[in-house]
């Protein structure tokens, strides 16, 4: 054999070797990625009530003291420009149980009419009206329908106002859910964390012994009212606030952070903290008004920033990277996106939201959407007040021309203007009609 022969055979044989190697590699890529899919993480969703985007110390408020979501934050992928999609706190929780929009899930408010409605004898009569509500909400997919294939026991506490727990999807939950015990938005659940965590607690050890993973809806009555924080939170803050309505409201913040250490402790305490995700938001926003109990109507069931805009964050101890990400816009409709990713269950396709890990999906979704409606609501149709695009750095507002014929539409600025006070819209016509186009497209879907 001559050299050039020799040099060609032995050139096969490296070749084939390193294929060989490099198919040996891949292989284990994929198993060591098998085997993260069959331990997937614990999940845990915790959820503000009725809380302004800048009523956290690490969103920069500088009285309120938050500092077991300060450390969360910095611990955390955290979205300091995330929104819900509706400034109520019922459609909202509806949004993140389900990924849709309320167009889609059709739970646009907290009490349901019909025409001719009177609101007497309340109880039957938001329970009547509602059934059919909630029988066409059983037929969704929930993030907890979903995470039983992968094993998971799920577990509702707090807030929820579709009747009972396991019209979500839920294994086991606190709200019962019955209008003649008082079931509307929460009942028996809305103890959690106002009254201890205890039954949070037997619902984490029951999921231990199973020895299966757990999906935790942790959804206080926190910092919502009644405003009725711990005595020595209210004496913190009255020295500080320029009212009592304020001091009171500033104290049930620090009331809600206080709890959410307390659960970040139980995880720890029970050795789940590495093998936990955990996912924070806001269901809407309020602005405590100065000289009564009520919010201010810029707030709360309002298209502006203070009653949509929420931190979002995403933590996973060793897997997530902690980042403070100031500029992208997120949505809640992105949190079962992103948990379906992580755990590799395919997302169904009727999911407007995307997994907030996939920076090119990111980088390609150039609007997120918004929607208010009648608190007491009937249909799509019907019930509108406004269509919201936000396609940064704006935001546009388009009031319904039947119940805010009186409004006119509102485009801000909101990376230069992020409380809204400067409407651009006269000056800029164009990008107002290329986002009412994005609007009537997203209707149409």
């Amino acid at each position: 054999m001559n050299s050039i022969k020799l040099f060609s055979v032995i050139l096969l044989m490296v070749t084939a070797l390193l294929a060989c190697e490099n198919k040996s590699k891949e292989n284990s890529a994929k198993n060591e990625t098998r085997v993260e899919t069959q331990t997937p993480p614990n999940i845990v969703f915790i959820l503000s009530d009725d809380q302004s985007w800048t009523d956290y110390g690490f969103m920069g408020h500088e009285q309120i003291e938050t500092p077991r979501l300060d450390q969360f934050a910095s611990e955390s992928l955290t979205f300091t420009r995330g929104y819900v999609p509706t400034s109520l706190c019922s459609p909202s929780l509806a949004s993140i149980i389900t990924g849709l929009y309320p167009k889609d899930h059709k739970i646009l408010g907290n009490d349901r009419v019909l025409p001719g409605d009177k609101r007497v004898h309340k109880k039957e009569w938001r329970a009547k009206n509602y059934k059919p509500v909630i029988n066409d909400f059983k037929d969704l997919n929930t993030l907890p329908d979903l995470l039983k294939n992968k094993g998971y026991l799920s577990f509702q506490t707090g807030k929820w106002w579709i009747g009972n727990h396991k019209n979500g999807g839920f294994d086991d939950g606190m709200t019962h859910g019955d209008p003649k015990r008082g079931g509307r938005h929460g009942d028996y659940g809305l103890e959690i964390g106002r009254k201890g965590m205890d039954t949070l607690i037997s619902y984490v050890d029951v999921a231990l012994k199973e020895k299966k993973p757990f999906f935790l809806w942790y959804a206080p009555f926190l910092p919502h009212s009644p405003h009725t924080p711990p005595q020595r939170l209210l004496d913190k803050y009255l020295p500080k606030a320029p009212t009592e309505h304020v001091a009171k409201y500033w104290a049930m913040c620090e009331w809600f952070d206080e709890t959410c250490g307390e659960l970040f402790d139980i995880i720890e305490a029970k050795g789940q903290t590495e093998n936990t995700l955990f996912v924070y938001v806001c269901d809407n926003g309020w602005v405590q008004n100065l000289n009564n109990k009520a919010y201010n109507k810029i707030s709360k069931r309002s298209p502006y920033d203070l009653g949509m805009r929420t931190p979002i964050m995403y933590k996973w101890a060793g897997k997530i990277k902690p980042k403070m990400d100031t500029t992208t816009v997120v949505s809640s409709i992105d949190m079962m996106p992103t948990v379906l990713d992580i755990l590799d269950i395919d997302k169904p396709k009727n999911l407007s939201g995307v997994s907030v890990l996939d920076k090119a999906e990111l980088n390609k979704r150039d609007v997120i959407f918004g929607e208010i409606y009648a608190h007491d609501f009937n249909t799509v149709e019907s019930s509108i007040f406004y269509n919201i695009a936000i396609a940064p750095p704006y935001k546009l507002i388009v009031p319904d021309s039947v119940r805010k014929a009186k409004e006119k539409i509102q485009l801000f600025n909101i990376d230069k203007d992020p409380f809204e006070k400067n409407n651009i819209a006269e000056k800029n016509p164009e990008i107002v009609e290329q986002l009412k186009q994005k609007i009537s497209v997203f209707r149409a879907e």
